[in-house]
């Protein structure tokens, strides 16, 4: 019965935290990239994606898309690039690892980055 238990409780982390849910691309403008943490240093960003919404009757909202990142290469290169457009390829889960990042959209590489037009 042990063994039914820890093999159920073994597929259920592997389903919640490793196996990839969706995968990718997002466009917009790199807001930010910071490295930040208590206890686990971890990158972390956000996009602003062109268009607006309204998620209640009489707001606007832009579209926002916060990502973690795991690749510190990744990482130096968005950090460097603030407000520039990027498209960026992520991988989703249905959990988040502390080591990770603090979100289940994990960047995984920067397909371009482009300048803003400038109007």
């Amino acid at each position: 019965m042990l063994v039914f238990i820890l093999i159920i409780a073994g597929g259920y982390i592997g389903w919640k935290y490793f196996y990839v849910f969706g995968d990718g691309v997002k466009t917009g403008y790199l807001n930010y990239a910071v490295k930040k943490g208590d206890l686990f240093k971890t990158y972390e960003g956000k996009l602003i994606q062109e268009g607006i919404r309204s998620r209640t009757a009489g707001s606007i909202e832009s579209y926002e898309f916060e990502f973690s990142v795991v690749n510190e290469r990744i990482y130096d290169t968005l950090k460097l690039h603030s407000g520039k457009i990027f498209d960026l390829h992520y991988k989703e889960y249905h959990g988040v690892i502390p080591w990770r990042g603090n979100t289940r959209y994990i960047v995984d590489s920067i397909i371009s980055m482009r300048n803003r037009d400038v109007y």
